[in-house]
C-alpha cells in the first residue's frame, strides 16, 4: 500500500429517499426494521457505484460509523488516484438485511428503485461490486460473476458498467487488493473517456465536479 491508503476515512453525506419511499414495503426487508439508505456522496456525479446493500452507517449508540466496505472501497479509490468527493455510491437493496430472506423476490422488488435513479441521475458510467449486484443486474446472463465481467465493459439500462470484487472480499483476501485497484484504475479511465466526450465544458458544472486525480 502507498501513503495514499495512510490517509483517513470519510463518512460520506447520505441522500435521503424521495417522498413517499422512506419507508417502502415492497419487499419483506421492511419487516426487519432496517432504514432505507437510497445512496450518499455526491447526488451530481456522473459515476454511481453499486454496492450489494448498505453497511451500518451507525454504531448501536447512534453515533455515525464507517463500515468494513466503505473503509476498504475508499482505500482502493484513493490508491486509483479517484476523488471520493465525485462519485456517488448506491445499492441494489436499499435496506440492510439482517437476517436471511428471500434473495431473488427482494432483488427484483428493489431493482425497479435502482433504475429510477439512472433515469434521475443520467450518470455516465456504473460500476458493480461483488456478485450479489452482477446476478441481480443480470440475472438471465449466464456465469454473473464479477469473475467472467471484470476487465471489460458491458452495458446496462444503455449505460456503460463495469465490475470489480466486493471491497469486503478484498478485505478477508488482501490478494485480491492489486486487482481491485487495477479495475478502479481502469474504472477511472473510462470515467474520465466518458465525461470528456459527453460534457462540453459549459454544462460540466452543471452536471457536478469532473473526474480528478488525488484530492
Amino acid at each position: 500500500m502507498t501513503a495514499e491508503s495512510n490517509r483517513p476515512c470519510i463518512i460520506l453525506p447520505e441522500e435521503q429517499a424521495p417522498e413517499g419511499m422512506q419507508h417502502c414495503e415492497r419487499c419483506e426487508l421492511f419487516k426487519q426494521r432496517t432504514r432505507i439508505i437510497w445512496g450518499e456522496g455526491n447526488p451530481q456525479a456522473s459515476l454511481m457505484m453499486i454496492l450489494d446493500n448498505p453497511g451500518a452507517r451507525e454504531d448501536r449508540e447512534g453515533n455515525p460509523f464507517l463500515c468494513g466496505t466503505r473503509e476498504t472501497l475508499q482505500l482502493g479509490m484513493r490508491e486509483a488516484g479517484m476523488d471520493i468527493h465525485s462519485v456517488y455510491v448506491t445499492y441494489l437493496l436499499k435496506r440492510r438485511p439482517v437476517r436471511a430472506y428471500d434473495k431473488p423476490a427482494t432483488r427484483a422488488a428493489c431493482l425497479p428503485h435502482l433504475q429510477s435513479q439512472l433515469v434521475q441521475k443520467q450518470p455516465l458510467v456504473l460500476f458493480g461490486f461483488g456478485n450479489v449486484v452482477a446476478e441481480g443486474l443480470f440475472p438471465q446472463k449466464e456465469n454473473a460473476t464479477v469473475k467472467e465481467l471484470r476487465g471489460s465493459w458491458h452495458e446496462f439500462g444503455g449505460i456503460p458498467i463495469g465490475f470489480t470484487y466486493h471491497p469486503l472480499a478484498v478485505r478477508r483476501r488482501p490478494n485480491l487488493l492489486k486487482f481491485f485497484v487495477e479495475d478502479l484504475k481502469a474504472l477511472r479511465e473510462k470515467w474520465e473517456e466518458r465525461a470528456a466526450a459527453s460534457c462540453p465544458e459549459s454544462n460540466i458544472q452543471h452536471r457536478g465536479p469532473t473526474p480528478r486525480v488525488g484530492e
